[in-house]
Formats: structure tokens, C-alpha cells, sequence
């Protein structure tokens, strides 16, 4: 998978991509149930912009897969099913504030305007749990998740990952970054 730097793809990359969700897709059918993806191909053939972010989620180690079908918009929701936190994301801090306030060893970029500018959405601690009843994710990483305003306000961000067969949902300081750190997004098609 290549990076675009443009917020369009060339026909290659459209059909490398198409090709790499398409095997994804039937290799891993317990993640939707009931779905086709002659269906979901059409609705990605027909929203460049989406294509783009799911090629960002690729390039960056998501693994991207459908995991969901919403009935009344009729979108297609796709989430980083990669075995571990995206490779392309880690060592970054929770937002844009929280990379301000480090004075100093700051990590390039935060969580939060990196998938703002791959045009995806962190998953919610909600998602982040749904996502684990698909499989094992995180048993060596962890991922930060979107923060309750609460909890952000008093300087605190989440994270979830998966150990001892248990999912766990901790806090951190929002300037923190580790190596094993990154996060997971979510696309709606």
C-alpha cells in the first residue's frame, strides 16, 4: 500500500486498495455477518474522499475492515482490525493541547489531529469494546480511545487494550506517549 499526498488515489492505488479489502473481507467473514461486498465495493467506488482515508488507515497499519452496517443511513462502518495499535500511529500523545503543553521530548503529532487529518474518527471506549468481541486486539499494545470532556478537561485522556483475556480501560495523562501507544479509528462509508 502506498501513501497518497494528495486527498485523491490513482486508479493503481484504488484498485491495490479495493483488492487488499476485498481478500480482508472474506478472509474474515465473523466480523459481518450477513454482508456482501459487491455492496460495500459500490458505496467505496462511489466516495473518492473515503477511499483516500481508507488507504491513510492502511498505509498506517490499520488493517481497515467492515465491521458493521448502519440500516437507517445504509453506511458501511469499517474499524482498524489490526492485531495490534496501527505501527504508522504509535509514540503520539492524546490532541493537539496536550502536544502544546509538553515543553519538552515531544512526539511528532497527537491521536486526535492525526485521524482528523486521515478524515477518521478515534474509536469510543463503546466502539473500542465492541471491536474486541471480533477477536483479540492489543495483547501487546494499547490504544488511546476518544475521552469523555470530563475527564480531558481535568488534564486525563483514556486508553483500552486487551491482557490476562480481559479488556481494560485506564487513564493517563493526555501529554503522555509510549512506544507501544497508538490508536484505532473508524470510517463510515
Amino acid at each position: 500500500m502506498t501513501k497518497s499526498n494528495k486527498k485523491e488515489l490513482s486508479s493503481e492505488q484504488r484498485e491495490e486498495l479495493l483488492k487488499t479489502l476485498k481478500a480482508r473481507f472474506e478472509k474474515n467473514m465473523n466480523r459481518h455477518k450477513g454482508l456482501v461486498w459487491a455492496k460495500v465495493q459500490a458505496k467505496l467506488e462511489a466516495d473518492a474522499g473515503k477511499l483516500w482515508s481508507l488507504n491513510e488507515m492502511e498505509w498506517t497499519g490499520g488493517e481497515p475492515d467492515v465491521v458493521g452496517h448502519d440500516k437507517k443511513t445504509g453506511e458501511y462502518i469499517f474499524y482498524d482490525c489490526s492485531a495490534e495499535s496501527p505501527k504508522g500511529r504509535r509514540s503520539v500523545c492524546y490532541d493537539g493541547r496536550a502536544l502544546a503543553s509538553r515543553k519538552e521530548h515531544k512526539p511528532d503529532d497527537s491521536a486526535m489531529d492525526m485521524a482528523a487529518a486521515m478524515g477518521i474518527e478515534v474509536l469510543t471506549e463503546e466502539q473500542y469494546l465492541g471491536l474486541q468481541k471480533l477477536g483479540n486486539f492489543d495483547t501487546k499494545t494499547s490504544s488511546w480511545v476518544k475521552t469523555p470532556p470530563e475527564i480531558r478537561r481535568h488534564g486525563g485522556a483514556i486508553f483500552c487494550d486487551r491482557r490476562y483475556d480481559h479488556v481494560f480501560v485506564y487513564h493517563n495523562g493526555a501529554e503522555s506517549y509510549y512506544a507501544t501507544r497508538g490508536f484505532r479509528g473508524s470510517l463510515r462509508v
